[in-house]
């Protein structure tokens, strides 16, 4: 039975009652970035009850939506092929809540998995097929990112990337302007909203075509 019964039969109430519970769904957000231990979760969800996380692991197990596999010596929870099916229905929740975001605050945080999958959602394959294959270097916020972008396929990473990498940028507040095209990447770049680390400014601009969410 779910933690929480609607008393509706539809399959947005199901949904609900498998996902719906608070914290849910970023688990799930984070798990689509890939496996991850009891830690790392935690981690990634800083304001998380330990029991609240135990709970949801618990819960969406039970509906088969993730499930524990023992990896390297220690276990891991990843999704089921049933769960990796609310990848669409993440990235599109992500979009449509983008355009209620404002700069972060303060005491808002901004981890490598929650920036893995904003980059997943304002990614434009139809735009990186028309340019050429890029890697960034991106700090977000205390995020580090390895961004790998090669026609149609995106692919990012936990880190800083090889010293070497031909470009490199941070951006902290001004990364919601920039995905959203409310800052200009010149723009961006001469008023310190976007610091280039490494490489040609220009780049910046590629990225910003690449990655884009309407406000």
């Amino acid at each position: 039975m779910a933690a929480r019964d609607y008393g509706q039969y539809s399959g947005i109430t199901r949904a609900l009652e498998l996902v719906g519970e608070r914290w849910a769904l970023l688990i799930i957000r984070d798990l689509l970035v890939g496996p991850r231990r009891y830690g790392e979760l935690a981690a990634g969800l800083p304001r998380i009850p330990s029991n609240i996380l135990a709970a949801r692991l618990k819960e969406l197990q039970a509906a088969g939506v993730i499930r524990r596999a023992p990896r390297s010596r220690v276990i891991v929870y990843e999704l089921t092929p049933y769960g990796r099916e609310l990848e669409p229905v993440v990235l599109a929740l992500g979009a449509w809540g983008f355009k209620a975001l404002d700069d972060p605050r303060d005491e808002q945080v901004i981890t490598p998995d929650s920036m893995t999958m904003d980059l997943r959602t304002a990614f434009r394959p139809q735009v990186a097929l028309e340019l050429p294959a890029t890697a960034y270097a991106a700090r977000l916020g205390a995020a580090e990112l390895l961004i790998r972008v090669d026609g149609s396929s995106l692919d990012v990473k936990r880190g800083a990337g090889p010293a070497d990498l031909a470009f490199a940028f941070e951006a902290g507040a001004g990364v919601r302007r920039l995905l959203s095209g409310e800052l200009a990447p010149d723009h961006a770049i001469t008023t310190g909203a976007v610091e280039i680390l490494r490489g040609r400014g220009d780049l910046l601009e590629r990225f910003a075509r690449t990655f884009h969410l309407a406000a």
